[in-house]
């Protein structure tokens, strides 16, 4: 009988409100949920015929859940300060993959790292991205899980041009030698003591040699003299000779097989002030540079805003290990959820679109951070005693259709009739 179907129709479809909002509930702490909502819809209806006015005579055979909407609005962003937690900011998914091949797309960050030194998801699923090589991105190559683990290495980068801030003494001596070292790198990485002895031939005239260890060349006894020449002040105690820099020196035949060293040392600097000076003051040197450096291990590592998660390594130098991409859909409703908070596309949803973060209208990341939950605790609680007074009244709709059909049958039963 429709008479009993249509509050049934409306039990079940009330029945499956509820699971809905009881879901949204138990994921109100849920790394990256979003909250669903059930939309009623009408069955068909029934035609009985047309009024004098000729108006069709409709009633309708019940309800159902016709669809159940995805709220993608952004959840709230938690600092957790673990590094391998990231959070999304605006559109776009995380691209997440199993260990048989297959994508899925999670709004979790709540990412973590193998034995591998991979970047992964609760479920082990690793994390996709653009891969760099030498600190350099590259954003046309295929995706890659994204490596994050303490094996990653910084080359070595050779020194190429150096400086010192000294200030040689004008009440020296002739015959008065004031030394310092400065460390540079070969091309394999391995430091070098040179040593700049600067040595007072007269007034306003200094020598200088720029020495570096026997040994370091595979020899034997005193130091190598790799450059040498004149240093002329003004009364001013101002640098005239040499000006800029002294370029040209070489340091070859090192015995780690390293390539030969050409040195730049710079006399002056970036504003063009000199870095070499004599008044009276005692020689000292204030600060030493160069530009080279030696192999280096990961040691820590952050997220940037655009995806690019950046190694801070033991030789001082930051690099770029990868840069996590984003994916998003032409329609978001389309998705499927898998379970886990990971999320498959359909043909409703289209093909996935990847980019980088903070392009093509995907959303930024967030280093060190969770998005939460985006479930409103109050407005479902709204919904749920909504859905609750729905469900009785059709629970009561029955009880009384079933009174009703009670007495008349007791009526039909009754003596007489």
């Amino acid at each position: 009988m429709s008479s009993f179907s249509i509050p049934l129709s409306g039990l079940a479809a009330s029945q499956e409100a509820l699971n809905i909002i009881s879901n949204n509930l138990a994921n109100l702490n849920t790394t990256g949920y979003k909250d669903q909502t059930a939309n009623f819809q009408s069955l068909f209806y029934q035609n009985l015929g047309t009024t004098g006015a000729g108006d069709p005579i409709q009633v309708g055979a019940g309800s159902e859940v016709g669809a159940v909407s995805t709220s993608f609005t952004n959840g709230g962003v938690n600092n957790t300060g673990v590094p391998s937690d990231v959070a999304i900011t605006g559109n776009g998914f995380f691209i997440t993959q199993l260990g048989n091949g297959t994508v899925e797309y999670t709004r979790a960050g709540n990412f973590s790292v193998n034995s591998s030194g991979q970047l992964v998801a609760t479920d082990g699923a690793t994390v996709m991205g653009y891969p760099a090589v030498n600190g350099v991105v590259n954003q046309s190559g295929t995706l890659a899980p994204i490596q994050v683990g303490q094996s990653a290495i910084s080359p070595p980068a050779a020194t190429t041009t150096m400086q010192q801030q000294t200030n040689l003494n004008s009440a020296a001596t002739v015959g008065t030698t004031y030394s310092n070292p400065l460390t540079v790198y070969d091309s394999l990485g391995e430091p070098h003591v040179l040593t700049f002895n600067y040595t007072n031939t007269g007034a306003g005239a200094w020598s200088y040699t720029i020495t570096l260890p026997a040994a370091d060349t595979g020899g034997t006894g005193g130091p190598t003299t790799i450059a040498s020449g004149n240093l002329t002040f003004d009364a001013n105690g101002n640098l005239t000779s040499p000006t800029g820099s002294v370029p040209g020196i070489t340091v070859s035949g090192l015995a780690d097989g390293a390539a030969t060293m050409n040195l730049t040392w710079n006399l002056t600097g970036p504003n063009g002030t000199s870095l070499m000076t004599q008044v009276s003051s005692p020689s000292a040197t204030t600060s030493t540079s160069q530009d080279g450096y030696g192999a280096g291990i990961l040691q820590s590592y952050t997220v940037q805003s655009d995806g690019t998660v950046e190694g801070q390594f033991s030789n001082g130098q930051v690099q770029a290990l990868g840069q996590i991409a984003l994916a998003n859909f032409p329609n978001t409703d389309g998705l499927q959820r898998t379970g886990g908070g990971n999320y498959a596309p359909t043909l409703a949803s289209g093909a996935a679109v990847v980019g980088a973060p903070q392009s093509g209208g995907l959303g930024s990341l967030t280093g060190g951070a969770l998005e939460a939950s985006n479930v409103d605790i109050s407005t479902e609680f709204t919904n749920l005693i909504v859905t609750q007074r729905g469900f009785e009244a059709n629970a009561r709709v029955i009880t009384t259709l079933d009174t009703v059909t009670n007495t008349t049958i007791n009526l039909q039963a009754s003596p007489g009739n």
